[in-house]
């Protein structure tokens, strides 16, 4: 059963209504491959708990066939595998969930590197201040040699991907749809960068569409996969609070960065650490403090020095008008009194450098 079941009968049995990854453990459990299952007769599929005869009717009269190679056709022509529970390179925090995903698509690589991994999830509409707390975190934990993981949505989500691979990390990209259907759409090319240098992962099959009720079942494999969530700005039912909620129920670490009062994407954190389900976070030392010696980062992070980079007159003075806050494009040319273009030029200039950053939205900050 371990590593030798056949990928095309375990697509074959996933397609059977009614059955879920918990079922089909049970059902392998007993008849120890795939195979063994769909040739089985009624009487010795009931025997199985969990297994009801309507159940077992749908196995012995369920033809998967042209499911499973037409999956197998669309995960050959992207270039994706199927990584199954009982692979070495399965994840084995995720393994030790209560309901893990007997398959799991995969595009890119897990590697040993992804022993240590941090999940940062929140809201699809941050502010300045949650952008940069995203930015800031996703850049220190991959100069400290840790995985991010996040759901690939709008927000939050692309700010810890694109942050981590600009700053050189490993980033794992949870999400609720087939991997030939990147959800949100534009975020396709990003979706192709984060494989190729980490890894894209969905339960979901080829063609799965990113219906709504595919995302809680998301959130639990990105606290699954996840020694601690961070939640970094959310609304009190927002998607992130599912993350932080399915993070509980694993036994996971939840760590929830405080905001402005007024500012209702604060509520869902502040009410994560209000209730004690969450730790108050304003530093990664926090979280390494709870996490304990066995998740120690290698090294530490040194911070740029400006001053050994050579700056031209005009890079100066742009560098000189930003700050920590983010601040438009916009802003930045007319305190300059230059025009946008020529400003965005030097702007990408100075983040080439490394002493500047760039938000979504054309916000740039001080690095």
């Amino acid at each position: 059963m371990a590593t030798g079941a056949n990928i095309r009968d375990l697509l074959k049995l996933h397609s059977v209504p009614r059955i879920g990854s918990h079922k089909v453990r049970a059902l392998l459990s007993h008849f120890h491959d795939a195979d063994a299952v769909l040739r089985a007769s009624a009487r010795d599929l009931i025997r199985v708990p969990g297994i009801d005869r309507k159940l077992a009717f749908n196995i012995l009269h369920h033809r998967g066939d042209a499911f499973a190679d037409n999956q197998l056709k669309r995960i050959n022509r992207i270039g994706a595998r199927v990584l199954t529970i009982w692979d070495k390179e399965y994840p084995e925090l995720l393994r030790a969930i209560y309901d893990p995903p007997v398959l799991l698509y995969l595009l890119g690589a897990l590697t040993s590197a992804d022993a240590k991994t941090i999940a940062l999830v929140g809201t699809r509409h941050p502010s300045s201040y949650g952008q940069k707390i995203a930015d800031t975190f996703s850049r220190e934990l991959a100069d400290l040699g840790i995985t991010t993981v996040s759901g690939l949505a709008r927000g939050i989500d692309t700010i810890v991907h694109a942050s981590t691979l600009k700053a050189g990390g490993r980033t794992i990209a949870v999400i609720g749809s087939g991997l030939d259907v990147p959800y949100p759409p534009e975020n396709r090319r990003l979706l192709g960068q984060i494989a190729g240098s980490g890894a894209v992962i969905s339960e979901f099959p080829m063609g799965a569409k990113p219906d709504a009720t595919n995302f809680p079942r998301r959130n639990r494999i990105i606290s699954g996969l996840s020694a601690g969530t961070i939640i970094i700005e959310s609304a009190e039912d927002g998607g992130a609070m599912i993350t932080a909620s399915t993070a509980l129920d694993q036994n996971r670490e939840v760590f929830a960065v405080p905001g402005s009062i007024f500012d209702p994407k604060s509520r869902g954190p502040h009410q994560l650490i209000s209730q004690g389900h969450a730790k108050l976070v304003q530093s990664l030392d926090e979280v390494f403090s709870e996490l304990g010696e066995k998740f120690a980062p290698r090294g530490t992070v040194r911070p740029r020095e400006v001053a050994t980079v050579q700056l031209s007159l005009f890079e100066q003075r742009i560098h000189d008008l930003l700050s920590t806050e983010p601040q438009h494009i916009d802003v930045i040319a007319d305190e300059a009194a230059c025009p946008v273009s020529e400003t965005l030029v030097t702007l990408l200039s100075l983040e080439f450098k490394g002493v500047a950053r760039q938000l979504p939205g054309k916000f740039f900050l001080r690095a």
